[in-house]
């Protein structure tokens, strides 16, 4: 079984950016963290250093609660040194934070990180299509993806787009406004942004729903 990282590599782990994984530290911790498979090298000048799926995993790994008992945040929370981004996937009850200009910047920010990953991480440089690390965070990719082209996620009991997992491997279902054009633009954007979307109807509900995917070519 892998040893834990030591305190000192955690951190570097808990310091990455958010979005693209991008680890700094001491030379030396960064190999220890590539020698274990937690950290690649990349190929491309400057050379940085990247979490790997794995170190991803250890780096969003959270206790059920904290140290004085309160519960530990979402999964969608992204604790980062300058505060916290979340994916907004669409239906979430506490929206605090998640309006005004500043949103709008981490949005952007967030969005332009992960074009710099797609960049960075796809063998051919490109950044039309999803990287392996968007593959991995699926309904987050897909929210950011969508959030960052304007669109308004679902806020409590109200209109807009709703990201959710499937039983699907590489698969998100994606739900919108009841506006018939609504999913046609949605698949649209996701389309853009590198993913391929068909619509589908729930058999039970006759709910018309995208099943959206990324794109590999």
């Amino acid at each position: 079984m892998t040893r834990p990282p030591t305190a000192a590599q955690r951190r570097v782990i808990d310091a990455a950016d958010p979005v693209t994984g991008r680890v700094r530290g001491t030379q030396a911790q960064l190999t220890a963290l590539v020698e274990r498979g937690l950290a690649f090298r990349h190929p491309r000048p400057p050379h940085d250093h990247f979490l790997t799926p794995a170190g991803h995993r250890i780096r969003e790994a959270r206790p059920e609660a904290d140290a004085a008992g309160r519960p530990a945040s979402g999964p969608e929370r992204v604790p980062s040194p300058g505060g916290v981004f979340a994916a907004r996937v669409g239906g979430e009850e506490d929206t605090a934070g998640y309006e005004g200009p500043s949103r709008l910047r981490e949005v952007y920010s967030a969005w332009q990180g992960l074009l710099e990953l797609r960049r960075m991480t796809n063998p051919d440089g490109a950044t039309d299509r999803p990287c392996g690390w968007e593959r991995t965070h699926l309904v987050r990719s897909a929210a950011l993806a969508l959030e960052a082209a304007g669109h308004p996620p679902a806020g409590p009991g109200g209109d807009g787009y709703r990201v959710r997992a499937t039983p699907q491997p590489e698969a998100v279902a994606v739900y919108g406004p009841p506006d018939p054009g609504a999913l046609r633009d949605l698949a649209a954007t996701l389309e853009r942004a590198g993913w391929q979307a068909g619509e589908y109807t729930e058999p039970r509900t006759r709910t018309r729903y995208l099943l959206a995917s990324p794109r590999r070519v």
